[in-house]
């Protein structure tokens, strides 16, 4: 009998102790709450695409196509952005295989440096492109530009250093 009154007293210590912290997590819970209410008037949405810079496009296209069974677009020239693309759809979201169009491109510079191709960047798209640049200049955050482009979508972009964003060069994109 002691011992099942001291286990119950031990309990209950253990239940008040636990009862101070839960305090303490609502009033953080609460104080994100209204964190939240004063943040960014934008959201991020869903990844719009990977896309991957290629020596050989040809090459590139057949893989996912033939090989992997893919549905891939006819090669889009984009010389304002100096690149061709094929458009690789995976059902919930597309790899873009990014190829240099004439030797100013800067897909050409990543590909003198990484001569077998690889990931160039990934794109996410946002509710209000306009907002989301503002609040991420604010926040000191660069731009590779000054303002947004119409990318290979037709909607506006901007893409972000990425020396600020962990080493990975990210695309935002209007939704």
């Amino acid at each position: 009998m002691a011992g099942a009154l001291r286990a119950a007293r031990g309990a209950a210590g253990l239940f008040s102790r636990l009862h101070t912290p839960l305090a303490t997590i609502r009033a953080f819970s609460m104080s994100q709450s209204r964190h939240q209410i004063t943040g960014p008037v934008w959201n991020l949405g869903r990844l719009s695409h990977v896309a991957i810079a290629v020596p050989d496009l040809e090459k590139a296209t057949v893989f996912y196509k033939n090989i992997l069974g893919a549905q891939v677009s006819e090669a889009v020239p984009l010389p304002e952005h100096g690149v061709s693309v094929v458009f690789v759809n995976l059902g919930n979201t597309k790899i873009e295989l990014l190829h240099p169009l004439g030797s100013d491109s800067p897909i050409s510079g990543f590909l003198k440096r990484n001569q077998a191709g690889g990931m160039h960047h990934i794109c996410i798209e946002v509710d209000d492109i306009n907002e989301a640049v503002m609040h991420l200049k604010k926040k000191k955050i660069r731009t590779l530009s000054e303002g947004t482009k119409i990318g290979a979508h037709g909607k506006p972009v901007i893409f972000l250093h990425p020396v600020d964003c962990g080493g990975v060069l990210i695309e935002l994109e209007q939704a």
